[in-house]
């Protein structure tokens, strides 16, 4: 059974930082490509960030390029995301998400097992 924790959001001034975590539990976690997705108020669901299994190759949305950095950890069954010079429409819930066999999809339906969700609110 997989099972995912994301810890390390809060509530930062525009143009700060956070360090979100996401802790895999379960059998090989290096067969899973790894994504963050985040919902804002009144908003769907949407991709951030994904990394493939082996962190060779990484995905962005437009919107956070440059920005934030997915990286993921193999030995600590871990993914991170670095979120630096943060905006007010970045405030949203962020959820870790697994794929198996994955390849850094963008898309939600081809993730199997979500974390809880962590909130991240950025003031202006």
């Amino acid at each position: 059974q997989v099972q995912l924790v994301d810890t390390g959001g809060g509530l930062v001034q525009a143009g700060g930082s956070l360090r979100l975590s996401c802790e895999f539990s379960g059998w090989h976690y290096s067969t899973y490509s790894m994504a963050w997705f985040r919902q804002g108020p009144g908003k769907e669901r949407e991709f951030v960030a994904a990394i493939t299994r082996s962190g060779g190759n990484t995905y962005y949305r437009d919107s956070v390029t440059g920005r934030f950095t997915i990286s993921r950890d193999n030995a600590k069954n871990t993914v991170y995301l670095q979120m630096d010079s943060l905006k007010p429409e970045d405030t949203a819930v962020y959820y870790c998400a697994a794929d198996l066999w994955g390849q850094g999809s963008m898309h939600s339906p081809d993730y199997d097992y979500w974390g809880q969700g962590t909130q991240v609110t950025v003031s202006a």
